[in-house]
């Protein structure tokens, strides 16, 4: 079926002040039936989770519905599902929990590809705990993880290679099955962050063949709050930090204080609009898979065209190259430091941020320093007229300087 992104739109209230939005990157628009379900839960009778009172019971199905619906967006069982404050947390919680067993001569590997969320965290357990920390490259002229260079890094000692699925900065997509099955071969865990893929493509973290998959639904379309996927029977074996009288069961022994239903509610509703873009029957995975494959086209479509127009632009660099991309395009032009493009952009009602994004080292390796490039990244609601008015925008910039 087509996709229809002007029907698309009209949930998005926030589109009607007129901005053309590249920012969804950093945090996408969100429609009005999550922004609706936030109000209803947020000011509705509502209790901590449990079976006595109405109010409560409606906080437990709250929770397990939520822990459902993410299950059915990535393709896990909903036992192993774990929320958080975001994914920033989700990881440093989880790197101390892993760490209690290891020991000195231990080994970890991180990506430069990765934002900082799924580096440092690793890096500052594996200093405390005396492991060795090895590092993956890219290039970065196509910017493709280096499988060679990971394969050279993983030995008998490898507990954990933290990876992403997908770079924030430059869209690079790399191999995580690959990437997953090189670390079970020796016995390592796989951590991925799924934070940048999971609002352009179909996911599922079983064919994956990873252990742990963490994104965030304010990147697509929810609220604020962060997303830990694992199988159960994994998550049975750790034991993290946490209040005595806190339930020990999984997944909720991983959860620290009460949890913001009202959030959780928005996150449902996140997912089911993006189950129902397609319409259709089916099971809601199965409305969700054509959906996001729907999506995926849409936006590469764009992508295709933003970036073909770009190249033709005198005095525009575009960073990255790799096979396999999210439509997220950096970029920089001559002449004009970036935050000014940025700056000069949002006069023109196009939001298209600068900066390194926490991709730090990634921006490093680009030769871009910490100051980065532009980004502009699609969504579900981006449209030709957005890229038409960043296209025109971008080219005015380069011709006058």
């Amino acid at each position: 079926m087509p996709y229809d992104v002007d029907a698309v739109r009209q949930h998005f209230p926030s589109l009607k002040e007129g901005a053309a939005h590249f920012d969804g990157p950093g945090g996408s628009q969100v429609p009005d039936v999550v922004g609706d379900i936030v109000r209803t839960t947020l000011i509705g009778a509502i209790s901590n989770r449990g079976s006595t009172t109405t109010s409560s019971r409606r906080a437990d199905v709250v929770v397990l519905d939520a822990r459902s619906a993410m299950a059915d967006l990535l393709g896990v069982e909903s036992a192993g599902v774990v929320f958080g404050r975001s994914m920033t947390q989700l990881t440093y919680d989880f790197s101390r929990t892993l760490a209690k067993g290891w020991v000195e001569g231990d080994e970890i590997v991180v990506s430069r590809l990765d934002h900082d969320a799924n580096v440092r965290p690793w890096l500052q357990v594996a200093a405390r705990t005396g492991v060795t920390a090895r590092w993956v490259d890219f290039d970065p002229f196509t910017g493709e993880l280096d499988t060679a260079s990971l394969r050279e890094q993983l030995n008998e000692r490898t507990k954990v290679v933290a990876i992403t699925a997908a770079s924030n900065l430059i869209g690079t997509r790399p191999d995580v099955s690959e990437v997953g099955r090189l670390a079970r071969e020796v016995g390592a865990l796989t951590f991925v962050d799924g934070v940048h893929l999971t609002p352009h493509a179909p996911v599922d973290v079983g064919a994956l063949g990873v252990d742990f998959y963490v994104c965030s639904p304010y990147k697509f379309l929810g609220p604020h709050c962060g997303v830990l996927v694992g199988r159960p029977e994994l998550l049975e074996l750790l034991e993290p930090d946490k209040l005595l009288p806190s339930s020990n069961a999984v997944p909720e022994r991983f959860e620290f204080g009460t949890l913001p239903y009202e959030l959780l509610a928005g996150t449902t509703w996140a997912v089911e609009f993006l189950a129902n873009i397609a319409g259709g029957s089916g099971s809601r995975r199965e409305r969700i898979v054509t959906s996001m494959n729907l999506i995926e086209e849409h936006e590469q479509g764009l992508f295709q065209e933003l970036e073909n127009r770009l190249l033709a632009c005198d005095g525009v660099t575009l960073y990255g190259r790799a096979r396999r991309r999210t439509p997220t395009l950096l970029f920089s032009i001559a002449g004009v430091p970036s935050f000014e493009v940025s700056e000069r952009l949002a006069a023109l009602n196009v939001n298209a941020p600068a900066g390194n994004f926490y991709a730090l080292e990634a921006s490093r390796r680009l030769g871009l320093g910490d100051e980065g490039a532009v980004r502009a990244g699609l969504a579900p609601y981006s449209d030709h007229e957005d890229v038409n008015r960043l296209v025109e925008g971008v080219a005015a910039i380069a011709q006058h300087g």
